[in-house]
């Protein structure tokens, strides 16, 4: 793959030791790329730095070396061609689902009606399955609609890249697997390019064009970047006994596996 729509370059991060000992490095060297309309799946043991790479992709952390290059500019900071939605929902606790949503969108276009707002807000929230809980306040609503309504302001101020930081590891098996579909669904009617953090396997399998996988920290690196032959829209149900799901998911869990065997040993 060319990889031009985003490309990271020689990613690195170093934290210097407060006593004047030795620095931390998180990880060095990382270079990938992501193609526009691609879902890539970012995965690894706890430690590695996947939160890292993903908040400096957001502009929320600086890195110690190299570049983050989308489109045509080196990535500087944070931008609303980047919408985040990290594993706490962060809503705003005094306002509706809807007003969190349109809070974001009148953010993106403060030019826009106050009818064009609704309608948008609208529009994200029926996607994400909320019809009918557009005037409840986060204390109203279940875990699951909390970051439905998440997803849904990510979505809604239409980025050039979302960035997924384990948006379903607090929430149960059920709502778990809803909230994938949720996001599969919009991803195939959207085309968003979508990077996303996650520790399971099966949700990097299911939702991904490739995936990802990073060595065990300190001085983390890619150990190897998997590509997923499954066509969409994907089936879960299908999937369950088919066998590039089922060769897919082995080997993401042997390098897995196998890097942590490894780290011990050493």
């Amino acid at each position: 793959m060319s990889a031009g729509f985003l490309k990271v370059e020689g990613l690195g991060k170093v934290y210097p030791d407060a006593r004047g000992g030795a620095p931390l490095v998180v990880f060095k060297d990382i270079h990938f790329g992501i193609e526009k309309g691609e879902f890539v799946c970012l995965i690894g043991h706890s430690g590695c730095g996947k939160s890292t790479i993903l908040n400096i992709l957001a502009g929320l952390e600086e890195a110690s070396s190299g570049v983050v290059i989308m489109g045509p500019r080196e990535i500087a900071g944070p931008s609303l061609d980047r919408g985040v939605v990290f594993q706490g929902h962060a809503l705003m606790p005094w306002l509706t689902a809807k007003r969190n949503v349109a809070f974001a969108v009148k953010s993106r276009w403060p030019h826009a009606s106050r009818s064009e707002v609704d309608a948008r807000c609208q529009r994200f929230l029926d996607l994400v399955g909320l019809t009918g809980a557009e005037h409840k306040k986060p204390a109203e609503l279940s875990g699951g609609m909390k970051q439905r309504v998440g997803i849904a302001r990510a979505f809604a101020i239409e980025p050039q890249m979302l960035l997924l930081d384990e948006p379903f590891g607090a929430l149960d098996a059920l709502t778990r697997a809803h909230l994938q579909d949720t996001v599969m669904g919009l991803h195939q009617k959207l085309g968003n390019t979508v990077m996303m953090i996650t520790h399971d396997v099966d949700e990097a399998v299911l939702l991904s064009d490739r995936i990802v996988m990073m060595t065990n920290g300190p001085s983390a690196q890619i150990g190897e970047i998997l590509e997923v032959p499954l066509s969409r829209p994907r089936k879960r149900l299908e999937l369950v006994a088919d066998s590039t799901f089922l060769k897919c998911r082995q080997r993401v869990l042997e390098f897995l596996y196998e890097r942590h065997r490894f780290i011990e040993a050493a």
